[in-house]
């Protein structure tokens, strides 16, 4: 049962199905954070919490229960253990309720490991049930525990004020505070996630961008989407759609498009063309990372993993369409990551020709759906890399779609 607390700062982050509010949640790194600043109170102050404050990246303070506070000692050495249940409110995920564990210590140490500071070195570590990256691509390099940089800067500031905050100030120069994160049933529940597929083997990964797990309501989403459409087909016949946050980002920063412009569309393509077909559009440019579009050649509008992941398996077919050798094709397939792919295919050659072919593919799903009626471009790019692909009336659309 949730604090009246608790329920309180999650309420704005809450979403509405056919008339039902659905409850936010926190992610597994808020979960960590928590245990972790728990444990380290106990461990510095001798204080035993029954809850935490913890602020996440978006700015919501919340209160987080402790489920169970213990000092151990192992060879002389005394750390501290604290549990926190994961918490998801009402959306479908494997780590709900599931208790996480921060075991933090100290030991001696000549380098910083995992932290961007110097001052109080912190360094995240994977215990029973978290897994441990195994892939090149993801947030962590290869043999890093699968704690993502936002998570483990999460968890590093919360250790950082119980150490400050504490009359416990002896730790020598060459030393650092060191945080194993442990689920007992992570590596069972892992199976049920992609991480085996990514990459991530042993366990769960420690996840978040936010620290709020905002419950999925198809229909609001959608019905957000449409309204959005009819609001900038006020303005012009144009407009731009990105899948979300990384979109906006890119077209600003490489094409000087403002983050107010575009329609955020989540994974909702296909209802955002049909948004656009129904209230007259003349034109819609679709910008996004190609670990989305990819699905697109697919004919996959909907571009939720729960719905369909065939990205791959399309990288490698139309990689062999152009004449990619066997082996790289295998490579292609065993990837686990679209990052990992493009790379095999950037280092071979075939990167260009590839996502040409997939441009191609995709243009002619869009034309579909949309029937014809409706003009649509579209540009997918990586981070690193920058645009792989754009139609002919991509910069078009685009100066048509900001033009005031």
């Amino acid at each position: 049962m949730r604090s009246e607390a608790l329920e309180k700062a999650l309420a704005p982050y809450a979403a509405f199905e056919d008339g039902k509010r659905l409850r936010a949640g926190f992610t597994t790194g808020t979960t960590a954070a928590a245990a972790a600043l728990a444990a380290a109170t106990l461990l510095f102050s001798g204080e035993r919490l029954e809850a935490v404050s913890i602020r996440t990246p978006v700015g919501a303070v919340l209160p987080i229960p402790i489920e169970s506070l213990e000092l151990v000692t192992e060879d002389g050495v005394i750390s501290a253990v604290a549990a926190v249940r994961k918490d998801a409110g009402d959306d479908p995920d494997v780590t709900d309720g599931l208790l996480f564990y921060a075991r933090v210590g100290t030991e001696e140490s000549a380098g910083t490991e995992s932290s961007e500071e110097t001052e109080i070195p912190v360094a995240c570590r994977a215990g029973t049930g978290i897994g441990t990256v195994t892939k090149p691509g993801l947030d962590q390099p290869v043999g890093e525990a699968a704690i993502n940089r936002v998570p483990r800067n999460m968890i590093a500031a919360a250790v950082r004020s119980a150490y400050r905050e504490s009359s416990f100030k002896s730790l020598p120069d060459t030393a650092r505070i060191v945080v194993t994160l442990s689920c007992p049933e992570g590596e069972e529940k892992a199976k049920k996630t992609f991480n085996p597929k990514l990459g991530i083997q042993g366990g769960l990964s420690i996840l978040g961008t936010e620290g709020i797990v905002r419950p999925m309501s198809r229909r609001a989403l959608i019905e957000t989407i449409v309204t959005d459409v009819k609001f900038h087909l006020t303005a012009r016949p144009y407009f731009l759609a990105v899948p979300g946050s990384y979109g906006l980002h890119f077209l600003e920063g490489h094409f000087g498009v403002g983050a107010a412009d575009p329609v955020v569309m989540s994974n909702f393509i296909g209802e955002t063309l049909d948004a656009a077909v129904q209230y007259g559009a003349k034109g819609v440019l679709l910008a996004g990372h190609i670990g989305k579009f990819v699905k697109l050649a697919g004919g996959i509008m909907n571009t939720h993993s729960r719905e369909a992941d065939c990205r791959l398996e399309l990288f490698a077919i139309h990689a062999f369409r152009v004449g990619a050798p066997k082996e790289l094709v295998t490579a292609v397939l065993q990837a686990g990551l679209t990052t990992e792919a493009v790379r095999l295919l950037k280092e071979s050659g075939f990167l260009e020709a590839t996502s040409e072919s997939l441009l191609a593919a995709m243009e002619r799903a869009v034309a579909v759906r949309t029937h014809g009626e409706t003009e649509v471009g579209i540009l997918f790019y990586t981070l690193e890399d920058g645009v792989l692909a754009e139609s002919e009336n991509a910069r078009r659309l685009m100066e048509r779609s900001t033009e005031t």
